[in-house]
């Protein structure tokens, strides 16, 4: 298989799409973009003060923006975020500009994972592993619609998990 020129990690949060992202990017000499650092970027906020202010559809509509225009570069790997796969204009545009990858990872890993780190606005009401459950439960027939590969991560480290990819693509 020739490999190809963009790659666009989907998943749910705690995945490790960026941390997967990044590395691939580096060893593949590839531009890393990642589509939450894009609205942050655009916007001068962070995601947490979008929802807060716009709510789920408003930064919806931003990462729509920015998966749009990142998806539209060449020779990059680009990690988006846990429900960029819920608007249909997204999984086209993902879908048809590059090779897409669904890291999978289980429920009880993303409750690990995201107990720390970047603040996730989805999580911050409520029971985390229900929400968490919840989302996977919507979400994963959508990342695996567009999948061209499933790579699963659970206890598994970045480098593992990128060599593993670039094994594919070879």
């Amino acid at each position: 298989m020739k490999r190809p020129n963009n790659i666009f990690l989907i998943g749910p949060m705690g995945a490790g799409k960026s941390a997967v992202g990044r590395h691939l990017a580096r060893v593949l000499h590839l531009e890393f973009a990642d589509s939450d650092d894009e609205v942050e970027r655009r916007t001068g906020v962070d995601i947490p003060f979008i929802f807060e202010k716009e709510g789920e559809e408003g930064f919806r509509r931003r990462e729509a923006a920015a998966i749009d225009d990142l998806s539209k570069r060449d020779n990059v790997v680009l990690a988006t975020g846990g429900g960029a796969v819920i608007l249909d204009e997204n999984r086209n545009h993902l879908g048809g500009r590059g090779y897409v990858i669904y890291l999978y990872t289980s429920v009880d890993q993303q409750v690990a994972r995201t107990a720390r780190g970047r603040e996730r606005p989805l999580l911050e009401n409520g029971d985390r592993r229900r929400i968490l459950e919840e989302l996977l439960e919507t979400r994963d027939p959508l990342y695996r619609e567009i999948a061209d590969l499933v790579i699963e991560t659970d206890g598994r480290k970045v480098k593992s998990v990128a060599n593993e990819i670039i094994e594919h693509l070879s």
